[in-house]
């Protein structure tokens, strides 16, 4: 069973993205139908989940696959 902070491993780079295309989170915000406080919260990797519908309107947006805004880092052995 994977540990408790396993989700910790996925890191968002929606930072990354929005930089390259010249976009703020308030304008992803409101092109996407959600709040800036739910981005805000995915870009500082405190997520926990994202409904598959809010990940696809940000790639959507964004112009990107999922991979290019979510990556796993690699696993820490004990």
């Amino acid at each position: 069973m994977p540990p408790e902070d396993e989700s910790a491993r996925v890191h968002c780079r929606l930072d990354d993205l929005l930089a390259e295309r010249g976009m703020t989170l308030t304008r992803l915000a409101e092109l996407v139908g959600v709040t800036v406080v739910n981005l805000s919260v995915l870009k500082n990797d405190r997520a926990k989940a994202i409904r598959f519908s809010t990940l696809t309107a940000i790639c959507d947006v964004l112009g990107c696959e999922v991979g290019d805004l979510l990556v796993v880092t690699p696993a820490v052995d004990p």
